[in-house]
């Protein structure tokens, strides 16, 4: 470590040029030695693919004064792989962010962000991992609010660890009114009522544009949906093993026999 302080690894999915990501760079800037590896071009949605059919490209770039920079032509989980492997050459940074995103990533969304996949990869690393998101879509969008939440949680992070196979997934209301505070929360249950918007090029061949409903299934207090459209920000800790737990003795029942 440069100095002795913590290295950071600073990922996202909006791109390296994103306002988000130069907010979340200067808040990490206060607790350590930052190291950015971002995706040269936009990857919302991108979930957790990875690149493997394509050569991809890694370059440095220089855009923040005392800051380690590199674009990468892949998704976001790719840019944590190839810092992992690349660039600390084996030695795990001390605490992967990704962020801030234009746009929440809460209940569902967590499943199709390219944010917090970045962030599960590091998380599978073994390193301690954090997703920050915010909502606001616009490219313009005010950060500052956030800044003194997101030190403060990454303080408590690096100071007291988080289990094995966790990593916290943050959101922020919007800048209508002051952030209230800090909730831990659930998952919000909800999903997408997807439609496809159908037109046709000047050849006549169909095409599609994805649009969507946010459906909430859940009105409970203590789940992340709630406490944003409250004003708090929601604190979500998120595992990468997808096991049922509660489901096995249910099939341990089930008949086999063939």
């Amino acid at each position: 470590m440069k100095n002795n302080k913590p290295t950071i690894l600073v990922v996202n999915d909006d791109g390296i040029t994103a306002p988000g990501i130069k907010a979340l760079i200067e808040v990490m800037q206060q607790l350590g030695n930052v190291t950015v590896v971002a995706p040269d071009s936009p990857q919302s949605g991108m979930g957790h693919a990875i690149t493997i059919g394509k050569p991809l490209r890694l370059d440095k770039v220089n855009l923040y004064e005392g800051v380690e920079m590199y674009k990468s032509s892949g998704t976001p989980v790719d840019c944590v792989k190839l810092a992992v492997n690349k660039i600390f050459k084996g030695k795990k940074p001390n605490l992967c962010v990704s962020g801030i995103n234009h746009g929440l990533n809460n209940s569902i969304n967590v499943i199709y962000s390219g944010t917090m996949s970045a962030a599960v990869e590091g998380c599978i690393e073994g390193i301690p991992s954090l997703g920050f998101s915010m909502d606001d879509y616009t490219w313009d969008a005010d950060f500052e609010a956030c800044k003194k939440y997101i030190k403060a949680i990454c303080q408590q992070v690096m100071q007291k660890g988080l289990p094995i196979g966790v990593l916290l997934n943050v959101n922020f209301p919007n800048n209508s009114q002051p952030i209230k505070g800090i909730k831990i929360c659930r998952q919000a249950n909800a999903k997408w009522a997807e439609e496809f918007d159908e037109r046709q090029d000047p050849y006549k061949r169909n095409y599609y544009w994805l649009t969507g409903v946010f459906q909430l299934n859940d009105k409970g207090e203590d789940a992340d949906v709630w406490a944003l459209n409250n004003h708090y920000a929601s604190v979500v800790p998120v595992q990468f093993d997808m096991t049922a737990h509660h489901a096995i003795n249910t099939l341990n029942d089930w008949d086999f026999n063939v």
